[in-house]
């Protein structure tokens, strides 16, 4: 994969991880670190996955590439949450997490993804 690419689907994947963390108040690097094993960062880290997954349309492969998890852990947490989502609660926590990434990530219905700024406007220092 292009170092572009993948630096592209890391951003992807800490913006879900920070909206997620936002919402459960654990810090999106607590939820990115792959040492962290206490259930509800592992539970925030399965969220964030299945919201880089179904929201922002990445691979199972590629959200792997990006958190240095195996692809078969992504799978896994991604059908955990779906999972989850039989319950009512659950499932318009998670409707409400989707829109706030969709929202974030320029992906509103009628919005493109914003384009990044020239290089000469970027504060650098």
């Amino acid at each position: 994969m292009k170092r572009a690419a993948r630096q592209k689907d890391e951003l992807n994947v800490r913006l879900a991880a920070g909206i997620t963390g936002f919402s459960l108040g654990i810090p999106s690097e607590a939820i990115l670190n792959g040492e962290q094993r206490e259930h509800r960062i592992a539970r925030a880290r399965q969220v964030a996955m299945y919201l880089s997954h179904v929201v922002l349309g990445m691979s199972l492969a590629r959200i792997a590439a990006a958190t240095g998890r195996d692809r078969s852990t992504v799978a896994y947490g991604c059908h955990k949450i779906e999972d989850f989502r039989d319950d009512p609660r659950m499932d318009d926590w998670l409707d409400d997490l989707e829109i706030r990434l969709r929202s974030a990530a320029g992906l509103d219905a009628g919005m493109r993804p914003p384009s990044p700024p020239p290089a000469e406007h970027l504060p650098l220092t």
